[in-house]
């Protein structure tokens, strides 16, 4: 649930999803029963628009409902401060001192990204280290891991556990409009040269293409958008913040080349891809990155003494990675032994419903 608002107020947010699916289920109507069954005389082209068009109807209704009803993944436990470190943080004024408290807590978590001031990211409403990438979402009122935005269409946040849904949807809507548009074409064009009878059908299929149109446009600029943000494996909100990490600020560090980017967000199995179910690498709370002296010791070594670190990208995982997810990072550097036994199988869940809040 959304704190901090009544009921009433909950429901509002809830009304662009029930005006796009308003729209979908006219649509539903125009095209099967008014375009296709009163209006197209040749059976065979009957048959191929409606098979085609219930694929297409179906990948986008499965893959809105995925983006809608998938919950947020949070931070896992071993992010939020304990009491004591709670009790210390209050306790000390705000600078230096608290800033020591939570590089304490957060020695052994697998995070790279600093604030503008360079101080470890806290949030002191979900009173947590925040992970990398992770943001605090006003709407929802929590940390959202992976987060790219607030979708008012869909009445969640898209982050690490349904953005692969979220960006189906927008290809599959995309495919769904441009194939009635498509279809309704010579019907739209008889319409405007009297070709059709003057009955109810004829509004609804001005109207179709009109809408489908329309929408196709709108939806086109935005899925090229977000291919363009998962090619360089960014998010919106890094987009406009760049990620700054512990000497730098730097919008690429976490990409990993084009291939490697793609499968971040729909995973190793191809068969998987094209279909809204979860198949993204890794857990939501650490990501692996390919920056230049990522280890501190390495930045203050004199600049005779470490030439091959400047010259080449490397890449350092974060901490943990699923098997599936380790030939990303051939060659790359292993964590400290000592990390390793701390977190092991600790930070985080591959399948996001192991490790979501429940809503209230």
């Amino acid at each position: 649930a959304q704190p901090g608002g009544s009921g009433g107020r909950r429901l509002l947010y809830w009304v662009p999803v029930l005006f796009i699916s308003s729209i979908l289920c006219w649509s539903y109507y125009a095209y099967v029963t008014q375009l296709c069954l009163l209006t197209m005389t040749n059976i065979g082209e009957k048959v191929v628009c409606l098979v085609a068009y219930h694929i297409f109807f179906m990948l986008f209704v499965w893959s809105y409902w995925k983006t809608i009803f998938t919950l947020p993944m949070n931070p896992s436990k071993e992010f939020h401060l304990s009491y004591s470190d709670k009790e210390s943080l209050e306790r000390e004024p705000r600078g230096e001192s608290q800033q020591e408290v939570l590089r304490r807590a957060a020695k052994d978590l697998p995070i790279y990204t600093r604030t503008m001031s360079g101080a470890i990211r806290y949030c002191d409403r979900c009173h947590l280290v925040k992970p990398d990438r992770c943001h605090h979402c006003s709407v929802c009122d929590k940390c959202i891991l992976k987060m790219d935005h607030h979708c008012p269409w869909v009445n969640n946040c898209v982050g690490f556990s349904n953005y692969k849904f979220f960006l189906l949807f927008l290809a599959y809507s995309l495919l769904y409009c441009l194939f009635i548009a498509a279809t309704d074409l010579q019907y739209f064009i008889k319409f405007w040269t009297n070709g059709l009878p003057d009955t109810q059908a004829k509004f609804h299929i001005m109207f179709l293409f009109f809408a489908a149109a329309m929408f196709s446009v709108s939806l086109s600029s935005l899925f090229g958008y977000h291919c363009w943000l998962v090619s360089k494996n960014k998010s919106t909100l890094e987009v406009f913040r760049a990620p700054i990490f512990r000497h730098r600020t730097d919008k690429n560090g976490f990409s990993l080349g084009f291939s490697k980017n793609l499968r971040q967000v729909f995973g190793d199995e191809k068969k998987y891809w094209l279909l809204p179910v979860f198949s993204s690498l890794g857990d939501g709370c650490s990501f692996p990155t390919c920056l230049v002296n990522q280890d501190p010791e390495q930045a203050s070594t004199p600049g005779g003494l470490n030439s091959t670190s400047k010259s080449e990208n490397h890449l350092f995982p974060a901490k943990p990675l699923r098997d599936s997810q380790s030939h990303l990072l051939t060659d790359a550097p292993s964590w400290p032994e000592t990390a390793a036994k701390a977190d092991k199988g600790k930070v985080g869940m591959s399948n996001p419903a192991l490790t979501m809040e429940n809503e209230t």
